[in-house]
């Protein structure tokens, strides 16, 4: 893939050099052009050819190793000695999942994917902050990842603690208030009790996933169809990740 071989004259080469930088190291060691980012086409390396390209490729390779997973044939793809070795040379993940910290969730695992099919973020209740929106625009804008996924979880405990200090005005102890305050203006006004947990799990991952479509970078990747930027819920009990429009 050609590289960009001159600096913008809006952007100091001091900055154009630090950014190189950074891209060489999180990806792995390997120097990337400076065009990733640029390009139409995420860069796939010998090696990955197979791994999807667009947004509606790697959602269905999600939902294809979702079903393997809630079926019980999963096939923990991508580690072997030769994948391992490929590792080395640098990352070219397929999709970015936004999911929580819940240990029973773990996305390699819920979607059967293996080493360097997935950028994941993960924190309490999806809930952004600066440093995970960093980590998801670095995936984005230069590794160039075509899907970002938001994805929530039956029973979970973020926001169940949102919605209980929302309901007594206890304060959450320590740092949790944070979470807890993100998630405060999806929390849903028509139901109770579990059934009021339930549907603010899925309000929060459309909240999440519209303050990410709302970022300028990511939106106009999205408006050139470079993008997608999806919700969905795990359910522990089927195991399945079923989309929420």
């Amino acid at each position: 893939m050609p590289g960009v071989t001159s600096t913008p004259a809006h952007i100091p080469a001091a900055r154009t050099d630090r950014r190189a930088l950074l891209r060489a190291a999180l990806a792995g060691g390997t120097a990337l052009g400076t065009g990733l980012a640029l390009s139409a086409t995420p860069a796939v390396a010998a090696g990955h050819a197979h791994r999807p390209t667009t947004p509606r490729a790697a959602l269905r390779e999600l939902r294809a190793g979702n079903h393997r997973w809630a079926t019980r044939h999963q096939t923990h793809p991508h580690e072997a000695g030769a994948d391992r070795l490929l590792a080395v040379s640098g990352q070219h993940p397929f999709a970015l999942v936004l999911g929580c910290i819940d240990s029973r969730v773990p996305p390699e695992l819920v979607f059967d994917q293996g080493l360097g099919d997935l950028m994941t973020v993960r924190s309490a209740g999806c809930v952004l902050d600066e440093a995970v929106l960093g980590s998801v625009a670095y995936g984005v804008l230069e590794l160039g990842i075509p899907l970002v996924m938001v994805l929530g979880h039956a029973s979970c405990g973020a926001v169940t603690a949102a919605v209980h200090a929302a309901e007594t005005g206890e304060e959450p102890p320590a740092h949790i208030g944070y979470v807890a305050e993100q998630i405060r203006p999806a929390i849903d006004h028509t139901g109770t009790g579990p059934a009021r947990v339930d549907a603010t799990i899925t309000a929060n991952v459309r909240l999440v996933r519209s303050r990410l479509a709302a970022e300028p970078d990511l939106a106009r990747r999205t408006t050139a169809g470079r993008l997608a930027i999806v919700g969905a819920r795990y359910e522990l009990g089927t195991q399945e990740v079923r989309l929420v429009p």
